[in-house]
């Protein structure tokens, strides 16, 4: 096993930008506008950015196929785990759909982070790999549960359109393509890009933490307890398993390790309450992760990484 002082003092700075965002959003500091107008700034320019100035140029050796089969299979597996449990679970269809999203949709923001503290020179590939893996896959059985258990529904082609415009997939769309036929961007489109690139993550996670909420924290324990130990513990087992099994080692496991042992990304308060979730529960699912991980994150990487 290796030390954990390195690990911990690589995610520190992440939940460190968290804490301040918290406690900026607690004393309405820069003011209640500031934050979801950030939030977009963020997920539709700053983050397609950084994607495509560090995809551009950057070689994928097989490893990306592995990386990518331990992903699918691992959140399959979980999310098919929950399916079968959905009877045994007393709680209402709502309710269920954030436990759902809880378990298997991850924290883009926290995993880029952290992948480029702790994964070296490549971190940008695999994390790129990881993206257009699970931005797809956690969209659409996200979406299907709640068109299932949600109170309001939806369908395929609408979550078709969604993902057709994901500004994440659309920009490791571009970057791969950038490197598929070999076009170098012009010095100066390749620098904007950079300088944007590097407000991406830091303003991600100042937008996390203001987005905490610990409101009714001792009433919906047991849904919170599933989605979170479905999360933060099955997931990243589920992916040490795959990679074993495959072969996966270094940075492509450590890459498989940090995109299952993150937290529930935020974007899920926003599809629960557009389907009919349980948005409230949701909140609650996000804001109990995000500290948890604090601790299970570092621990999972030391122990399996």
């Amino acid at each position: 096993m290796p030390s954990m002082s390195p690990i911990l003092l690589a995610v520190a700075p992440i939940f460190g930008l968290i804490l301040i965002g918290f406690l900026l959003r607690r004393i309405d500091f820069p003011g209640p506008g500031f934050w979801p107008v950030s939030e977009r700034l963020t997920y539709y320019a700053l983050f397609p950015a950084l994607l495509v100035s560090g995809l551009s140029g950057r070689p994928f050796d097989e490893s990306a196929t592995g990386l990518a089969v331990t992903l699918f299979v691992s959140v399959c597996g979980v999310a098919a785990v929950l399916l079968l449990l959905r009877r045994l679970l007393p709680m209402t269809g709502p309710a269920f759909t954030s436990v759902f999203q809880g378990a298997i949709r991850p924290n883009t923001y926290v995993g880029m982070s952290a992948a480029a503290a702790l994964l070296g020179p490549d971190w940008m590939t695999l994390s790129a790999v990881a993206l257009l893996t699970l931005v797809p896959l956690v969209n659409v059985l996200c979406v299907l549960v709640l068109s299932r258990h949600g109170s309001n529904g939806g369908g395929l082609r609408r979550t078709a359109v969604e993902l057709g415009r994901n500004p994440l997939i659309l920009a490791c769309v571009a970057g791969f393509m950038l490197n598929g036929f070999d076009i170098v961007l012009p010095v100066v489109l390749d620098d904007l890009l950079g300088i944007m690139g590097k407000a991406a993550l830091p303003m991600g996670l100042l937008a996390v933490g203001a987005g905490l909420r610990l409101d009714g924290a001792g009433e919906r324990v047991l849904p919170v307890v599933v989605a979170s130990a479905a999360h933060l513990v099955a997931l990243p087992l589920a992916a040490f398993g795959c990679a074993v099994v495959l072969g996966l080692d270094g940075p492509s496991r450590g890459a498989a390790l940090i995109y299952t042992a993150i937290p529930v990304s935020v974007s899920a308060f926003i599809l629960a309450r557009q389907m009919g979730g349980d948005h409230r529960l949701m909140a609650l699912i996000i804001t109990v992760q995000t500290l948890l991980s604090a601790v299970t994150l570092p621990l999972v990487l030391a122990f399996l990484g």
